[in-house]
């Protein structure tokens, strides 16, 4: 029973970037080739957001936007019929055209969470949609909210910005808050867990800076200046093995950053300087097997982890601002214009084994993979495409 319930739980996908926060699947089954003719299992007109889907017991979660109202959606995940639908802050308009939510539904024990572009956190009922509470920060950066809610232990973790803090957490079952780190304008990634040495610590990247906090308590350990051009720092940090990998675009860059102990005092210090051989801008990489993969301002990349040294890029101009998931050692990478390719994840080049368009117009949310299939939307319209073996 505990197996069979450990291998049901590997393939939900209940926030953002995944169950372990790095854009990996559990699924093994996946095909590697696309199907013919390709054409979507089910697609829905669901409105303008950048959200990206979250998975769970046969649910999909989005958002979009609908008689100006950000709207939090539950649909089938087999067939895309709407299960409720709920709005939960007014419209968001960009100035430059991409309006709606930035922000993925985070699933929890029968609970969903939800940062609006305006700064509205809403706690609902996963089956019904109906609130349960709801906190309103005003201090929204130049393109809005986008960072999701993290689910620490008993904590929704939030980077709400200034006065709310960098990093603020909450009790996930009552909103009341537990503690706040920083007072930094917020960024535009979603904070980031890990654990060092037995201890759980959680990474703020703000506007301005990056911060390491205490999970339990919220103490600030660490920060560093990290300032790029309008403040957009959007793409997600990666741990591993004691190392902190951190990326930004705008012609900014990326860093390698080594963690060791000097008593109870966390030491962060440069493993390898600033290098520009990654931009990510708003989509973040995936780690497999010792290289990052990841589609920057230009093109997608493999990088070697330890060292930041490329071993390839390809796509010039055609890649850029793609996102990438995993999935049993093959990359799911798809295009700013909509085109998705399969290929194995390899430093030694890409080679891919299938392609196709699944969509049309500005792509920039990042596809999700449940259950033998892949979750994937532009602006306006989500799309499921079947790749059951």
């Amino acid at each position: 029973m505990f197996l069979l319930a450990s291998t049901v739980g590997a393939q939900e996908w209940p926030n953002w970037r995944g169950p372990n926060h790095d854009g990996i699947s559990a699924e093994k089954t996946l095909k590697t080739t696309l199907p013919e003719p390709l054409e979507p299992i089910w697609e829905r007109e669901i409105g303008s957001a950048f959200s990206s889907f979250t998975c769970a017991e046969g649910k999909v979660y989005t958002c979009g936007t609908q008689d100006k109202q950000q709207v939090l959606f539950c649909l089938t995940a087999d067939d895309g019929n709407v299960v409720w639908k709920t709005p939960f802050e007014e419209e968001y308009r960009d100035r430059q055209g991409g309006d709606g939510t930035r922000a993925t539904p985070t699933v929890h024990e029968g609970r969903v969470y939800i940062l609006g572009a305006l700064g509205t956190l809403l706690c609902c009922d996963a089956e019904t949609g109906k609130q349960v509470w709801k906190r309103r920060f005003r201090n929204n950066p130049r393109w809005g909210y986008a960072g999701s809610v993290l689910i620490e232990a008993d904590l929704a973790i939030v980077s709400a910005g200034k006065a709310n803090g960098a990093l603020l957490a909450l009790n996930k079952e009552t909103g009341k808050m537990v503690w706040r780190c920083g007072n930094d304008q917020a960024g535009y990634a979603t904070p980031y867990p890990f654990t060092f040495k037995g201890k759980r610590y959680i990474v703020g990247f703000t506007g301005k800076s990056v911060i390491i906090a205490e999970a339990e308590t919220g103490r600030e350990v660490w920060r560093m200046p990290w300032e790029t051009e309008w403040d957009v720092n959007a793409s997600s940090p990666i741990y591993h093995d004691g190392h902190l990998f951190l990326s930004s675009g705008y012609k900014h860059g990326c860093i390698l950053l080594r963690l060791r102990l000097e008593g109870d005092s966390l030491i962060v210090e440069s493993a390898h300087p600033v290098s520009d051989v990654l931009r990510t801008k708003f989509q973040s990489c995936v780690l497999h097997e010792g290289y990052l993969y990841g589609c920057d301002e230009e093109e997608l990349n493999c990088v070697e982890f330890l060292t930041l040294e490329q071993k390839w890029s390809v796509g010039r101009g055609r890649m850029k601002h793609g996102s990438v998931v995993l999935a049993n050692g093959y990359l799911y990478v798809l295009s700013e214009r909509g085109e998705l390719q399969i290929a194995k994840a390899t430093p030694d080049g890409f080679e891919p084994l299938s392609k196709g368009r699944i969509l049309t117009g500005r792509c920039w949310t990042v596809p999700t993979l449940y259950r033998g299939r892949l979750y994937a939307r532009n602006l306006k319209k989500a799309v499921c495409i079947d790749l059951r073996d």
